[in-house]
């Protein structure tokens, strides 16, 4: 079987965006999701940079393993995405979005790991009700919010901005995006700062 080349792969992909974004949920019933409403776009103060280190980190994932940066580190680029909370609206159409970008980060050279300050339970059941994620997930529960305080991303009450950061193979931040809480970023910005740090630029 032949393969489609990747050109060709991410103009697919592209192309399914806008569909992607007219559906709030993607696999979770609308009936199991909690209607947020609209909320403040940030509530924080970013306290890191491009160009900076990206703190270390070691929290739960809910398939029972660790999560660490140093896993990462001198083996992939890394991008780590933020959602505030399981089982509203956006959240759960931004995490299965990215299973149809798999192939385009493996062929940057780069894992993805979700990452929410909601409990390995809570986490668990929501990723199971959306059919399956391809990449990790993991709790910043306990203590509550730990990295994304590091990181200038808490809001004031206790959830996490929706914010995507890519670290390079050396730990450093090469990209930053935190993105209206209300909406879902945009994924071709996503991965053209993927290509970018994967040509070298």
């Amino acid at each position: 079987m032949r393969i489609a080349s990747l050109p060709f792969v991410l103009a697919l992909l592209l192309a399914a965006l806008p569909a992607m974004a007219a559906t709030d949920s993607a696999g979770v019933p609308a009936n199991h999701i909690y209607p947020v409403g609209h909320l403040a776009p940030t509530d924080s103060r970013l306290a890191v940079a491009v160009g900076q280190p990206m703190p270390d980190f070691d929290l739960p994932g809910i398939d029972g393993l660790r999560v660490r940066l140093s896993d990462y580190k001198g083996r992939k680029n890394l991008v780590i995405s933020f959602v505030p909370a399981a089982w509203t609206p956006v959240c759960s159409g931004q995490w299965p979005g990215y299973n149809i970008a798999k192939e385009a980060f493996e062929a940057n050279d780069t894992a993805l790991v979700g990452i929410s300050v909601d409990n390995i339970p809570t986490l668990f059941a929501w990723t199971r009700e959306m059919g399956g994620l391809w990449f990790p997930v993991a709790s910043d529960f306990w203590p509550h919010g730990g990295l994304a305080e590091k990181l200038g991303i808490l809001r004031s009450d206790g959830v996490a901005e929706r914010a995507l950061f890519l670290v390079d193979k050396n730990g450093i931040i090469r990209f930053i995006d935190v993105h209206d809480i209300n909406t879902r970023p945009d994924l071709g910005v996503l991965l053209s700062a993927m290509k970018r740090l994967q040509a070298g630029n």
